[in-house]
């Protein structure tokens, strides 16, 4: 594996690690749905402007497609975000972000169930091997750790399987640019969030932020946006035209291992078992990568990821890295 290259997908990863408990500390302010619906209101802004200044106005329209866009966004934007923040009111930072490692498991699946494309046997290999290691690294070493996930990873599980299928879908718009097709799916899963987030209120389901709550948490509002949908977006996107989708959605393994890793620098101790399960993960990921590497051609053009092994990832915005 190239260290340049891996660097990309590497800061991503680190970023969106960090993001979780940025998030959290937020939802003591802000409700989940209000939180996430101002995040991608904020993040769909900045892509459309970045979509009209490279592609122009006419990116915008939907081409007969509109169907798709709209269930995809609502699917694969809306579900896995409205999910996740919901999650984390049930559950830790470090046990939400465990299910991450399971999308590029998730991924592989949901193309083998839908096209009958079977996952390649030495990724799917370390992809499990990888999550065994996050599991170590979450549960201590003991079963009865995964007792504690509860409703909050019964909500992850169906975050993880909307991604997935957002993810797949994606295959079908291999003639659209990435950024067009991430902004698009961005704006339907935004609306979708702000009609849900205007009912939740209406019901007294949840509060509309005062001005106070919103000023409260702009710090964490910044970095979600900024950093986890936009910096480590670009990031993503170099990384996987550079190393290829199905390696460097390995890297996704160290999304929680990041989020423990805060939780550290926060006062947490870690176990033994924790930090072998981190190492775990770490080879696994050196591994695949060195497995990979005759298939990486530096002086071959990016091939398109759209229809061959579709990258899974925490944030969806970074689905444009097709």
């Amino acid at each position: 594996m190239r260290p340049r290259a891996a660097a990309y997908p590497l800061l991503a990863v680190l970023g969106w690690g960090v993001m979780f408990p940025v998030l959290a500390s937020a939802l003591t302010r802000v409700d989940p749905l209000n939180l996430t619906t101002a995040r991608y209101l904020l993040a769909s802004a900045i892509l459309v402007a970045i979509l009209l200044l490279r592609e122009g106005s006419g990116a915008l329209r939907h081409g007969g497609r509109t169907g798709e866009i709209v269930l995809l966004g609502v699917v694969g934007f809306a579900g896995f975000n409205v999910l996740t923040n919901l999650a984390l009111e049930h559950a830790a930072p470090q046990q939400i972000a465990l299910f991450v490692a399971t999308t590029p498991l998730i991924t592989q699946l949901v193309r083998w169930a839908r096209d009958g494309v079977r996952p390649k046997p030495l990724l799917l290999a370390l992809s499990l091997v990888a999550l065994l290691g996050v599991g170590l690294v979450i549960t201590r070493g003991s079963l009865a750790g995964l007792g504690q996930f509860g409703l909050g990873g019964l909500m992850m599980i169906g975050a993880v399987l909307g991604w997935g299928i957002y993810t797949h879908g994606a295959s079908r718009f291999g003639d659209w640019s990435p950024l067009r097709f991430t902004t698009l799916t961005a704006l339907a899963g935004t609306a979708a969030m702000l009609v849900t987030s205007i009912g939740a209120d209406a019901v007294g389901w949840q509060h509309a932020p005062a001005a106070a709550d919103l000023a409260a948490v702009t710090p964490q509002l910044a970095y979600a946006v900024v950093v986890g949908a936009v910096i480590a977006v670009l990031a993503w996107n170099t990384g996987v035209q550079r190393l290829g989708a199905a390696n460097a959605a390995l890297f996704m393994n160290l999304v929680p291992v990041t989020t423990f890793a805060v939780q550290i620098a926060r006062g947490y101790r870690p176990e033994p078992i924790e930090l072998v399960g981190a190492a775990i993960t770490i080879g696994a990921l050196v591994a695949a990568n060195l497995a990979t590497r005759p298939r990486i051609r530096p002086s071959s053009p990016p091939r398109s990821t759209a229809t061959t092994d579709q990258i899974a990832v925490v944030d969806p915005v970074a689905v444009s890295a097709r």
